[in-house]
């Protein structure tokens, strides 16, 4: 894929790339006075939501076309940049008629090749940046297949945007990040931009300094956050929006981090304890491959017994002891809780596989 550095969007912003405003634009005098207050807090490009995509109807799915002429009007008067999401080929043709800056296309959207597709054709010809979503659930595969259509469209100036993923377990956050999906997204297309939105990970405004520092952490691109001039009021998403003087606050304390560093202590310091860590995942590597040996032997044992392969009694035993093993070497529980459940899904194909190819052997004897 080619995609061009996100210098080249000259959206006018240093690194981080801010982007800010309301959810939805609601009226043109809040997106006003939302947009004026968040460029005096050293922000220049504006999100506002024209069309809102809404789980259940009767809810307020954003004023429309009538926006984007607010929208024109202000980006004259204030000297700044919008960013807007897009649903449709009708979308994509508005928004550019009005001159919008950048484009995203969400979550919802991104679960749909034929909805991205439409998009894409719809932005053949044009030189605009286009952010994308991640899809509502955890599919990098339908996420990258976003951006390649688009890439294939001609859309060169391409970003994602990473604003966690749903889940039905009850968590802290709106949308659980799964930072890993990003992270592995950067490693497999390094020249592309992404972008973090914590607004809608937390789904509560206390919880976006937190993520937003985060994102910094793993080297993301910029954060898109929703701000308002009056959250508490906001027609929609009015929990996770933040003001335009708590933006500001968010930006100051931001720790950004360098991508790499030219200390010759550090180089050597990092090289050492990398060789440690290569050494320490070799050893863990060829644990695992014990293990599995062993796994295989005791499918040999259940299949001649006639036992089935899973046993609740002995893998909640499994469970509850290596969480308490972890817990005394001061690793997390979560952790621990997902490698224990990724050990015991492969042994238990293991052991099935073992089971099934005696089968076999017994089928051809007899």
């Amino acid at each position: 894929m080619k995609i061009e550095s996100i210098e080249s969007w000259n959206t006018g912003s240093t690194h981080p790339l801010i982007i800010a405003g309301p959810c939805s634009a609601e009226t043109e005098e809040q997106l006003y006075e939302t947009a004026k207050a968040v460029k005096e807090q050293g922000v220049s490009v504006i999100r506002a939501g024209v069309w809102k995509p809404r789980t259940r109807p009767n809810t307020f799915e954003g004023i429309g076309q009538e926006a984007l002429q607010w929208i024109s009007d202000i980006k004259k008067e204030l000297n700044v940049q919008f960013a807007v999401e897009v649903a449709n080929a009708m979308h994509v043709e508005e928004a550019l008629h009005f001159g919008i800056d950048i484009l995203w296309i969400g979550a919802r959207s991104t679960v749909s090749p034929f909805i991205v597709q439409e998009i894409a054709d719809a932005l053949k010809g044009v030189d605009i940046p286009v952010l994308v979503k991640n899809p509502i659930n955890p599919d990098l595969a339908l996420w990258m297949g976003a951006l390649e259509r688009l890439n294939q469209a001609g859309i060169n100036k391409l970003g994602a945007i990473h604003r966690g993923f749903s889940t039905h377990q009850k968590t802290r956050y709106r949308n659980v990040p799964m930072w890993q999906i990003p992270i592995e997204l950067k490693r497999q297309l390094p020249d592309l931009p992404i972008i973090c939105d914590p607004s809608h990970v937390a789904g509560k405004r206390e919880m976006i300094a937190e993520i937003s520092q985060v994102a910094m952490d793993v080297n993301f691109d910029g954060l898109i956050i929703e701000t308002h001039r009056d959250p508490e009021h906001a027609w929609s998403d009015a929990r996770q929006q933040v003001t335009p003087a708590s933006l500001g606050e968010i930006i100051k304390h931001l720790q950004i981090r360098k991508s790499s560093s030219e200390d010759i202590e550090y180089i050597t310091h990092l090289e050492e304890l990398r060789t440690q860590i290569d050494h320490a995942d070799r050893e863990v590597v060829e644990t695992l491959a014990q293990r599995m040996e062993m796994v295989a032997k005791i499918g040999e044992w259940k299949k001649k017994n006639n036992v089935a392969a899973f046993q609740l009694d002995r893998w909640n035993e499994v469970f509850r002891s290596r969480k308490e093993w972890a817990e005394s070497l001061g690793l997390r529980e979560k952790f621990i809780t997902e490698l224990f459940n990724l050990l015991h899904v492969e042994s238990i194909k293991k052991q099935t596989e073992v089971m099934d190819k005696l089968d076999e052997e017994l089928n051809i004897t007899d």
